[in-house]
C-alpha cells in the first residue's frame, strides 16, 4: 500500500463512514489539531528518558488517538469504537493531584520555557488549548452530536500538562520565572 493516494489533490479528504469534505472544514480543524497535539506529545516523550513521564505520555498519546477517530467519524454511534469517558477525566485528575502534590504552590503566573522537556510540554499545553477551542467550535456548528467528554477531558489534559511541565523543570533543577507585570512596576 502507497502512502500517497491522490485523492485528496483537490483540496478535499475522507472522513470515517462518512462523506469527502474540503480540508479546512472545522471537523478536520478540530481533529487535525489534536493529531499535532499528539505529535508535540511525541515529542516531549523523548525528553524524559528517566522519569515515568514517558509511559504517561504515551498512555495520552492513545487518549488522543480515540478523541481523533471520534472527531473524523461524523456518526460514531453508527460504529463500535472506544470513546473517552469519566473515569479517564479522573485518571488525569489523579495525575495532576500526584504530580501537583510534590511541586511549590503558584502564587503568581510563570513564563512557559525552563527546561527542554518543560518547554516541550509548555508548547503541548499551548496546542491543547487550541485543540479545546476548535472541538468547542465543531460542536457549535456539526451536525451530529459532538462528545462533551472530550472537551471536558482536553480541559483537564491541559491543566495535567501545565502541572507536567512544572514537573519536568523542577526534576532537571530549573526554577520558574515570573511574569514580571510592567504595570506593576
Amino acid at each position: 500500500m502507497k502512502i500517497y493516494t491522490r485523492t485528496g489533490d483537490s483540496g478535499d479528504t475522507g472522513l470515517f463512514g462518512g462523506p469527502r469534505v474540503r480540508k479546512d472544514d472545522v471537523r478536520i480543524e478540530a481533529y487535525g489539531t489534536v493529531d499535532e497535539l499528539n505529535a508535540v506529545l511525541g515529542l516531549a516523550r523523548t525528553e524524559h528518558s528517566s522519569s515515568e513521564l514517558p509511559e504517561l505520555l504515551e498512555s495520552l498519546q492513545h487518549d488522543l488517538f480515540v478523541i481523533g477517530a471520534e472527531l473524523a467519524t461524523p456518526e460514531p454511534g453508527q460504529h463500535t469504537m472506544p470513546a473517552i469517558g469519566t473515569a479517564d477525566v479522573e485518571r488525569l485528575e489523579g495525575c495532576i493531584d500526584q504530580y501537583e502534590a510534590d511541586l511549590p504552590p503558584l502564587k503568581q503566573f510563570i513564563l512557559p520555557g525552563g527546561s527542554p522537556a518543560g518547554a516541550t510540554l509548555h508548547v503541548a499545553r499551548a496546542v491543547c488549548r487550541r485543540a479545546e477551542r476548535r472541538v468547542i467550535t465543531l460542536q457549535g456548528t456539526s451536525d451530529t452530536e459532538i462528545s462533551a467528554t472530550i472537551v471536558v477531558y482536553l480541559n483537564r489534559l491541559s491543566d495535567l500538562l501545565f502541572v507536567l511541565a512544572r514537573f519536568a523543570n523542577q526534576q532537571a533543577g530549573q526554577p520558574e520565572i515570573a511574569w514580571k507585570n510592567s504595570d506593576a512596576d
